[in-house]
């Protein structure tokens, strides 16, 4: 008998399966970027993260109300601080020297997100953290402290009832949009040590519980993916983390992707995303002789397997790979 040195998680059954032709949404904590940047290599038709990273489920559910909403922001939205015009519900990447510059690149991204909401077919939310930051003078929920004074800032955590019914609300105001949205729950397995580690725990246990009575609310709408369980019981140690020992390293997040690609996939996805990394593989081929005939009829196989998957599947977006290929075969 062979000896098993993990435990395995089950995932759920008779979940739907992802393409590259279906337009998705990713929000949420750093891991929902990780995840999502790797989603667009892999050709995914893919909003990511429009607010920047978000951790707690408040902004999240404020983040999808605005964008159904059609929001658009104004300089009366932001506040300076060292010098930078800032966004209370933007991530610091939104941050400028000018309030026109930081209104213009935000209501870019709010414009492109309200435009896709009607026909996304994956919403994608990854909760990251219970506790919630509220501005001292208004009781606010902030999505992004930006360094601010402690002071600024009252911090609580949240209930599994106040995490529930704010992402209820942000759901069914999706479904009545869109009714064909699925939505994906995952809870971030990254701990936030700076709450302690008995606090990090009570707040991931307020989103698992919060996830399942979600579940439990719209079942056959949203499901349940269980990443925060693969790292805290199949990847059950330190070599599985980064060297802050609170972020996953890139051999857990490869295991993790590879357990979407079998999971979550759709065996067509799959095939093109083979593709996919074959063309990125030979473009980023490094010959002895660049001049050669050999390597320019390198290249010219490389342009045909391009134009081939395009005209096979036409959504798929080529142009740098294509744009790639043009530039080294014309040097």
């Amino acid at each position: 008998m062979a000896l098993s040195l993990t435990t395995l998680v089950s995932w759920p059954e008779g979940m739907p399966s992802f393409h590259q032709s279906q337009p998705m949404l990713l929000m949420g904590s750093c891991f929902a970027s990780e995840m999502g940047v790797r989603l667009q290599r892999s050709k995914f038709d893919c909003d990511l993260n429009p607010y920047g990273v978000l951790y707690n489920p408040l902004s999240l559910a404020e983040a999808l109300g605005e964008m159904l909403d059609g929001r658009l922001y104004t300089t009366d939205d932001l506040f300076c601080h060292e010098g930078l015009w800032h966004s209370w519900m933007h991530h610091g990447d939104f941050s400028a020297p000018e309030a026109a510059e930081v209104v213009a690149s935000i209501n870019q991204r709010l414009t492109v997100a309200h435009q896709r909401m009607p026909r996304l077919q994956w919403v994608v939310l990854t909760l990251g953290s219970a506790y919630v930051y509220r501005l001292t003078e208004s009781g606010r929920v902030v999505g992004n402290c930006h360094k601010m004074p402690e002071r600024t800032f009252r911090r609580e955590r949240l209930t599994v009832d106040e995490v529930t019914e704010a992402l209820s609300a942000a759901i069914e105001r999706l479904l009545a949009v869109n009714a064909e949205v699925k939505v994906l729950l995952t809870v971030s397995p990254i701990r936030h040590l700076r709450d302690g580690l008995h606090e990090n725990q009570l707040s991931k246990s307020t989103l698992l519980l919060a996830a399942d009575a979600l579940c439990r609310r719209f079942p056959r709408q949203l499901f349940y993916l269980p990443i925060y369980e693969v790292m805290m019981d199949e990847l059950r140690d330190y070599r599985f983390y980064a060297d802050d020992l609170v972020h996953p390293s890139s051999l857990a997040l490869d295991y993790i992707w590879n357990m979407l690609i079998d999971k979550c996939f759709t065996d067509e996805a799959r095939a093109i995303l083979q593709e996919c990394e074959a063309i990125s593989k030979a473009l980023n081929h490094r010959p002895l002789h660049p001049g050669s005939e050999g390597y320019k009829r390198f290249l010219e196989q490389t342009l045909l397997k391009i134009e081939r998957l395009n005209g096979k599947f036409p959504n798929l977006d080529l142009q740098n790979e294509r744009e790639t290929c043009y530039t080294l075969l014309n040097r």
